[in-house]
């Protein structure tokens, strides 16, 4: 193995010539997939990028219309499941995709199922009014859902600029120095961490979770990537900022989410569960992954090399823009009516049910131990933000101390995994985890990261 590196980093050096044609055909669309999800620009005052304009754009010009299309999605997936299940249909079984999307187990179909019923009872003000309520099924379908329907449509269509044509091997030859060490991970989960950054955490999950099924992560690396890098966009931030009136606080805040963010990213790999993930790759394709740099060869130049030589491999855009339309619809008939069926059930257990206020108990005495004031106000929100993202700051933002909302807010955003969105997408998803594990992770990632932004907000309110 080490004798085929040598030769290969020989033919680099002495053989391998390219063309002006095959080097644009890496940096071209590596460079309009950079400027749509990797670069931050400000419009009307908002922070965001190029493929949140499109996504925003779209929902503005379509917002009224978008709750119904996205109920008659989910009830014709429902549907469509069923009949698959249960009768003979020819082009649907001569199809892999369609095998694929609608013929799923009991499981997932009885969700595809519920999803319907929540969609169809919140749409349309009929039946239980805590499961069409604004604060649960209304969240869900008018607030939630919205949203991906439209970024995970540019995402899905544009994503192949960042995976197809060479950037990610440009840019995991050059970081893995860093990735390695600190975190354990591949260099190209660099792009994975930014593209959530800049834009979308599930757009980083929806990215870690075709990196996987391509053969570029291991079990371990896909679990950790998708559960420890999938941070909040600096736009959501700033709503959540904005929500709790700390905003003036911006930087400070922004400043704090990194630091715990970072110091979780590097703990919680070395620890139970995902210290104990397979270091195996999927399945069906094996690894298709090599980053390390034959000795005599520049980290830049090998980068370089192995970029254009993917990119080279794609050989109809066609084809890329078949499988970008395949995911956007796979998203949409399989992803969003789990989002309505199991975003719904979190947010009723949260609004109507006092089970994360008895699950919030132990946190009373750690809050009041780190000298967070209304300890037993805020303890709730270190908690419930495992079924949204944004019901800490609905708990928090009654509370009058202006350092327990600062707290408050860093949380919901450095606990990363909540059920609405980032938990269904892996549970969807084949990376190997369970929603059993998922929830000692979010713990792992609270009690981890609680001191931090305690002892960060003392000394920026001393």
């Amino acid at each position: 193995m080490q004798t085929q590196k040598l030769q290969h980093a020989e033919e680099i050096t002495v053989k391998k010539e390219f063309t002006a044609k095959q080097y644009m055909k890496f940096w071209l669309p590596s460079l309009i997939g950079v400027l749509l999800f990797l670069i931050p620009i400000s419009v009307d005052g908002k922070v965001t990028i190029g493929l949140g304009v499109l996504a925003e754009g779209l929902q503005a010009m379509i917002a009224d219309y978008i709750p119904a299309i996205m109920t008659g999605i989910i009830c014709l997936s429902a549907l469509a499941s069923l009949a698959v299940k249960f009768t003979d249909i020819q082009f649907v079984k001569k199809s892999p995709f369609l095998t694929a999307l609608y013929d799923v187990t009991p499981f997932w179909l009885t969700l595809r199922w519920i999803g319907a019923a929540f969609a169809i009872i919140t749409f349309f003000k009929v039946g239980p009014e805590y499961i069409s309520s604004e604060f649960t099924g209304g969240v869900v379908l008018y607030d939630l859902i919205p949203v991906l329907m439209v970024w995970f449509l540019f995402a899905c269509l544009f994503m192949p600029l960042l995976l197809e044509f060479g950037l990610m091997d440009f840019f995991g030859t050059l970081v893995r120095n860093v990735m390695v060490p600190l975190f354990k991970l591949p260099g190209r989960s660099s792009i994975d961490a930014l593209a959530s950054w800049m834009g979308s955490g599930t757009v980083g999950v929806l990215l870690t979770t075709q990196q996987y099924e391509g053969g570029y992560y291991t079990k371990r690396e896909a679990a950790v990537v998708a559960t420890n890098f999938s941070i909040a966009s600096i736009a959501f931030s700033l709503v959540i900022a904005k929500f709790l009136a700390i905003d003036h606080l911006f930087v400070q805040f922004y400043l704090t989410v990194v630091v715990t963010g970072v110091i979780a990213a590097i703990i919680c790999p070395r620890i139970p569960p995902l210290s104990l993930k397979k270091e195996t790759y999927y399945e069906p394709v094996g690894k298709q992954i090599e980053e390390d740099v034959p000795a005599g060869v520049s980290n830049f130049r090998w980068g370089l090399e192995t970029a254009v030589e993917k990119a080279a491999q794609v050989k109809s855009l066609r084809g890329v823009a078949g499988s970008g339309i395949k995911n956007v619809v796979d998203i949409w008939f399989a992803l969003i009516p789990l989002v309505m069926a199991i975003g719904t059930v979190a947010l009723v257990i949260a609004e109507f049910t006092p089970i994360f206020d008895y699950l919030s108990y132990p946190f009373v005495p750690l809050l009041e131990l780190l000298q967070i004031p209304e300890a037993k106000a805020a303890a709730p929100a270190m908690i419930v933000g495992f079924a949204d993202m944004f019901l800490p700051a609905v708990v928090g933002s009654g509370i009058k101390s202006e350092l327990t909302r600062f707290v408050i807010g860093v949380m919901s955003l450095s606990q990363l995994i909540y059920m609405s969105e980032i938990g269904i997408l892996l549970l969807k998803s084949k990376i190997p985890i369970s929603f059993v594990q998922l929830f000692i992770i979010f713990l792992q990632r609270t009690i981890i990261t609680l001191p931090v932004a305690a002892l960060m907000a003392h000394l920026f309110f001393f």
